[in-house]
């Protein structure tokens, strides 16, 4: 697996695929999921180096998109909320004990359910909810 930081962003028309293909499994299969929405801070020099970690260490299912620089989106397959939290903080906790900063990483972190059964999501409705009024890292 590539662990390179990526410093781009991804394709916007990938994020609808990625999109897509978790409102089926939740609509089709039952599958839960959660989106999980990353802000850094402008600038932020540690933030590329996380998300490469995460990417790293996420299992096959999962996927990492990157809106900007400082913004990016994890879609972690069947999983509750509470698991994707559990999860994210470890990863967190890991990647600050490997990388030590006085700061750790400065990021904001929402999560988004998207649950079994019928539903749809959209861009339009993922971003405002993971982004919407979080524009500073806690």
């Amino acid at each position: 697996m590539n662990t390179m930081p990526h410093q781009g962003s991804d394709d916007p028309r990938k994020l609808r695929e990625v999109l897509a293909r978790t409102q089926t499994l939740a609509s089709e299969h039952a599958v839960a999921s959660v989106v999980v929405g990353f802000a850094a801070r402008e600038g932020s020099l540690l933030f590329p180096d996380f998300l490469a970690y995460l990417e790293s260490e996420l299992r096959v299912e999962d996927q990492i998109f990157r809106l900007t620089r400082e913004r990016a989106l994890l879609i972690l397959r069947d999983v509750e909320v509470r698991q994707a939290e559990s999860v994210v903080e470890r990863l967190r906790a890991n990647f600050e004990r490997e990388f030590p900063s006085s700061r750790g990483v400065d990021v904001s972190i929402r999560y988004l359910a998207v649950p079994p059964g019928p539903v749809s999501i959209s861009v339009k409705s993922v971003l405002p909810a993971v982004f919407g009024g979080a524009a500073e890292p806690d």
